[in-house]
């Protein structure tokens, strides 16, 4: 399973962006997928998931101000970035939990993707 992350760059402070990250693969099905962040100097932390039943849950810091989404095939997790704040800037990970056709549980991480947010 990869995870292809796109999206990202540098906005102004109040200003949007929107991330994208892709699964590609075969044998698998997606139990639930994540965006995270990681700011110098800080741990990585959970910033919005969304499981295969459509819940969707987000960290207190961007509940109101980010959205999380997934397409219909369930295979392509987005994130839409508004009000953006100084506070925001970190690289960003996709993640993922897949069912493998093993039949265990796998997570899996897609590469950083730059957040700047500054005037």
């Amino acid at each position: 399973v990869q995870l292809q992350a796109s999206g990202g760059g540098l906005v102004q402070p109040g200003g949007s962006l929107s991330l994208s990250c892709a699964a590609s693969g075969s044998g698998f099905s997606i139990n639930s997928m994540a965006w995270y962040r990681q700011a110098p100097g800080k741990q990585r932390e959970l910033v919005a998931a969304v499981t295969s039943g459509g819940r969707t849950n987000y960290a207190a810091s961007v509940n109101g101000r980010f959205t999380i989404s997934r397409d219909d095939a369930k295979t392509t997790v987005y994130l839409l970035m508004n009000r953006l704040k100084p506070e925001d800037t970190a690289v960003y990970y996709c993640n993922a939990v897949v069912l493998l056709s093993a039949g265990y549980f796998r997570e899996y991480w897609g590469q950083g993707t730059q957040v700047t947010v500054s005037s």
